[in-house]
């Protein structure tokens, strides 16, 4: 059986900085209050011109560079995002046609802040049986025009940035180097405890343009802060603890851990929790926000970057959100 191995990263920011002070402007908060609950200083948000699609387009051909391939190499698209350009259809079909690779296969994620390691679970399977030889997998989000910019929408607000993140997935030539394991879970019995309710099927536009803002949760999302750390911290060391053991390891082997950027109090609390040491765990929430399915993406293709990914080196990405859904990636880089 074939081996998978992520040979190329990229991503993509708008230029666009908002910083904490920016949003005291517009909203009852500050740079202290911000910080201290979610570690955040400044976020990206898009400007007019850009999307979810135009956004993972960019992350993609730096990934393709990264990896040293003609994009017509690409054989398949995983694209995870929780803000597709279209209700229907979606992000993949786009980005292929941006790219011009003819009529290759495209799959669109809804796993959103687990959404990259769901995708880049269904690559390695894909490799793994010799489906495809490479795979560009994708996260993109676009939060900004989605939130509620106000005092009563802070909580929510405050945390999300835009961006992308894109990886390219191939067959390995060494079985000692790839994708170790992924291991993914949900439970959604907890699903609307971090949600967006509308517009859906169950409660479609018309119902919102009748609803005149009675009821908030129509239209943006709603996240039940307090549950959902709770969960995310017990949460994040299980599947990593899962990946260790099913790959006879253990946490001291780890060299670099990418958690999904949800809050840094979160990661910090994993990272004790885990007895890590700063330079085994990689944050940039600080910068970006949380960028849903994009983070580990663009946080991967940073660390990469900054030269914290080494040849040989043991990675682990792991994320909790929405769904509840939560999973984790052991790579062998």
């Amino acid at each position: 059986m074939n081996s998978a191995i992520i040979t190329g990263m990229g991503y993509y920011v708008p230029d666009n900085i908002v910083t904490n002070e920016d949003l005291s402007k517009i909203m009852d908060t500050n740079n202290e209050w911000i910080i201290e609950r979610t570690g955040i200083k400044e976020r990206r948000w898009i400007n007019n011109d850009e999307s979810t699609s135009s956004m993972a387009l960019e992350a993609s051909k730096n990934a393709i560079a990264d990896a040293g391939i003609e994009k017509s190499a690409i054989d398949f698209i995983i694209f995870a995002t929780l803000s597709p350009d279209y209700y229907f259809p979606g992000p993949g079909v786009t980005l292929q046609k941006e790219l011009g690779l003819d009529t290759i296969g495209a799959l669109d994620v809804r796993n959103q802040c687990s959404g990259f390691v769901y995708a880049l679970s269904i690559a390695d399977q894909y490799i793994k049986t010799g489906m495809y030889e490479n795979i560009l997998v994708v996260g993109s989000e676009y939060h900004s025009g989605g939130l509620d910019k106000t005092t009563k929408g802070r909580g929510v607000s405050v945390i999300f940035g835009d961006g992308a993140g894109a990886a390219i997935v191939s067959k390995s030539p060494s079985a000692e180097r790839g994708i170790l394991s992924t291991h993914l879970h949900a439970q959604g019995e907890h699903a609307e405890e971090l949600t967006l309710i509308g517009p859906s099927t169950r409660r479609w536009v018309p119902e919102i343009i009748d609803n005149d803002g009675k009821d908030d949760q129509a239209i943006y999302p709603y996240m039940n802060g307090t549950f959902v750390f709770k969960h995310a911290v017990t949460r994040f060391p299980q599947v990593i603890g899962e990946a260790l053991i099913k790959n006879n390891l253990q946490s001291t082997d780890i060299d670099l851990l990418i958690p999904h950027q949800a809050n840094l109090r979160i990661s910090q609390f994993v990272q004790k929790k885990m007895g890590l040491s700063n330079d085994q765990v990689f944050n940039n929430i600080q910068k970006y926000g949380n960028t849903t399915a994009a983070s580990i993406p663009i946080a991967l293709a940073e660390a990469k970057q900054a030269g914290k990914v080494k040849e040989g080196d043991l990675i682990c990405l792991a994320a909790f959100g929405s769904g509840f859904t939560w999973a984790s990636a052991l790579i062998r880089w």
